[in-house]
């Protein structure tokens, strides 16, 4: 790895709903040299993302720092949502930018996990490139059972243990999912009708697992009461954005339903962003400046600041 490599970790917290809890995690992130791409919550899915980027060691450090605070203000036992997870700090990947490879990441996420274990007591699973085992390379088989279900099974079954403390898993904040990975677009889409069956249908159709789009894993959900598709693109350059786009809208019509608006969560790189492409349309309020990460690099948001209770005067972020 370089010197002068840059690394982007995406921490997804287990909290969609409290902007003053989430901005108290992003705050505890800070570090000297990380960068702050973008922070966002989504109430349905009871969920937020947070992108950062910086030197290795910096960033692997305002991770860390992120996955204590959420382990000591999330509480699983009391926490629900549409989207999967198993952890206060549910999953934390490192991706290279520049100057660096996913082998180095790797790395990375080795270091981050066992210092999430040390110093918070939150046992960590390691995943994609990072994973220990076969079967922990991908993410949902880690997560198989969600919080409840995995924390019944590492009590019985020695092979559903975390690599990296436990063996059974922290009382409130569950367990971290650690791992690198390359680029990944998450990119959901609504339906105008409220089908919750013709949303798992086309999820069903269009992910790789069951024989769709190579590199697209997805999940139909009803979020604030609109039936969503939601999809994580692993592999754009394989399967690029427009043909996901298309594949959806076609099959939408084979379920007798239209699609409406989408949303990108977090950022997407340059060489994915399709100007006046149809799918960049769709998209509510779409901001390269905001959206692209080699453009966001070059002007980060500010940090938030936490000192005054109450107030929430730089959200949405910017």
């Amino acid at each position: 790895m370089k010197n002068d490599a840059i690394i982007e970790c995406v921490p997804n917290f287990s909290e969609g709903q409290d902007v003053a809890k989430v901005r108290q995690i992003v705050a505890a992130m800070q570090a000297d040299e990380v960068r702050l791409l973008d922070w966002s919550l989504d109430a349905a899915h009871n969920r937020s993302v947070v992108t950062i980027a910086g030197p290795a060691a910096a960033v692997v450090e305002s991770a860390v720092r992120g996955a204590g605070k959420a382990a000591e203000l999330i509480d699983l036992t009391g926490q629900s949502g549409v989207h999967p997870r198993i952890g206060a700090a549910d999953v934390v990947p490192f991706i290279p930018v520049s100057g660096a490879s996913l082998a180095d990441c790797a790395v990375l996420a080795r270091q981050a996990g066992l210092q999430i274990w040390r110093r918070f007591g939150v046992p960590v699973y390691f995943y994609g490139a990072a994973a220990a085992r076969p079967d922990r390379v991908q993410l949902e088989d880690v997560r198989r059972g969600q919080f409840e279900g995995l924390r019944e099974s590492v009590r019985k079954d020695s092979a559903r243990r975390p690599d990296i403390g436990g063996p059974e898993l922290h009382d409130t904040a569950g367990a971290s999912a650690v791992g690198a990975r390359s680029f990944l677009i998450a990119y959901n889409v609504h339906l105008q009708q409220p089908d919750i069956s013709a949303a798992r249908a086309i999820a069903r159709d269009i992910r790789a697992s069951n024989g769709g789009l190579h590199g697209v894993k997805a999940i139909g959900v009803l979020a604030n009461g609109r039936a969503q598709v939601s999809m994580n693109i692993t592999d754009f350059r394989v399967t690029p954005m427009r043909q996901v786009h298309a594949t959806v809208s076609h099959l939408a019509q084979r379920y007798g339903v239209l699609t409406e608006d989408a949303e990108l969560i977090g950022l997407i790189p340059q060489e994915a962003y399709e100007p006046d492409s149809e799918w960049v349309r769709q998209i509510t309020d779409f901001d390269p400046e905001s959206k692209v990460l080699e453009r966001r690099l070059n002007s980060p948001i500010a940090w938030p600041n936490t000192e005054v209770a109450g107030l929430d005067s730089t959200w949405p972020p910017r």
